[in-house]
């Protein structure tokens, strides 16, 4: 639909009535289970939607980088979660002083991490709290074992500045049983060793809406749900209904009856597929395919000839993985039953160190 009161184009639109509806729905979810939330900010990158989502009930946010938790602790964020490996003196420097201003948990897989971690954190007056994460089959980083879990775990507990406080995992997306085995075998190893996790953090949109055991899982870390894209709808984690986040392009062309030019390349639409056909989901024209994107351009095809939609026509677009697209934009723009209410700097965008 037009939105004659928006931005120029490419522009990100937020319809916060979805937003509001997801986050609610995800907090009465786990609330249920008995499961804390730890959302992920990665996907919107505001501490605007980071305190709504405090103050729905979760008990801390997950930064993926560095730069995202200074950002997020600027904004008043008190406890945080980095689930990514920090390597190198230049970060260990910020991380330490960041863990002077919030709660702030790290994460590590190997020797190498905690021996920075173990470094950095020599002299702290309270030890760092780390999780060890796990690989249960998502095939990125973590221990491969339980074994190695447990291994790792007892090398954190030598280090003096270091508190092992549980394991991390980002489970593979339908494999969730395989997962909570591979969990289970290592909480019981340790356990027995008397370094019984306090903390067994899960994440990813795609299987949130399981049953998840709260014997076991201690906090759960969603990102997309937030904004929902048309991968999650894909997976059956949410229908176009609840996608938050479009991007409104502008039809700059028209060179054939079948063939559509819009200002959104791949400067404005993430080049994801994870698995689709097109580059986006048009909810007006839900036929067409975005089949390709360059810089500036987005090039749809229509499936038979017609005379729409006509040059100067704007059109939005679901991407196919909302967490990138917020990534590419200054400023996104929040609007109410099709309205503009306001607009917001991107906080978190670029910081990626």
């Amino acid at each position: 639909m037009p939105h004659p009161d928006a931005p120029d184009t490419p522009c990100v639109l937020i319809d916060l009535d979805k937003v509001e509806r997801n986050m609610v729905r995800a907090q009465k979810h786990f609330d249920k289970l008995g499961i804390p939330l730890r959302p992920h900010i990665k996907t919107h990158k505001l501490p605007l939607f980071a305190r709504n989502q405090m103050e729905l009930g979760a008990i801390g946010i997950t930064c993926q980088k560095v730069g995202e938790a200074e950002v997020m602790a600027d904004a008043g964020l008190n406890d945080i979660m980095i689930p990514f490996n920090i390597i190198g003196p230049a970060k260990l420097e910020r991380v330490k002083a960041l863990s002077k201003r919030v709660k702030l948990t790290l994460c590590a897989d190997s020797a190498e991490t905690v021996a920075g971690y173990a470094q950095a954190f020599e002299k702290a007056r309270d030890p760092i709290n780390v999780l060890v994460e796990c690989d249960t089959g998502a095939g990125r980083c973590g221990v491969q074992s339980p074994q190695g879990a447990v291994a790792l775990a007892r090398l954190i507990t030598q280090h003096k500045g270091l508190h092992f406080a549980g394991l991390m995992s980002y489970p593979p997306q339908g494999r969730s049983e395989e997962a909570l085995a591979w969990l289970r075998q290592a909480v019981e190893t340790l356990s027995e060793l008397g370094l019984k996790p306090e903390v067994v953090s899960m994440g990813g949109t795609p299987d949130m809406w399981l049953d998840w055991p709260s014997d076991l899982v201690t906090e759960y870390r969603p990102g997309t749900y937030v904004y929902m894209d048309r991968s999650q709808v894909a997976v059956g984690a949410a229908s176009f209904e609840d996608c938050a986040l479009t991007v409104l392009a502008t039809v700059v062309s028209r060179p054939t009856d079948k063939r559509v030019i819009i200002d959104a390349g791949s400067k404005a639409l993430t080049s994801d597929l994870l698995g689709q056909v097109g580059y986006g989901h048009i909810p007006e024209f839900p036929h067409a395919i975005i089949t390709s994107l360059s810089e500036e351009h987005g090039i749809i095809e229509l499936p038979s000839p017609s005379a729409r939609p006509q040059i100067g026509a704007q059109i939005e677009i679901v991407p196919n993985h909302a967490c990138p697209v917020s990534n590419l934009y200054d400023r996104v723009h929040l609007t109410r039953r099709g309205r503009l209410v306001d607009s917001v700097d991107v906080a978190a965008r670029g910081k990626l160190s």
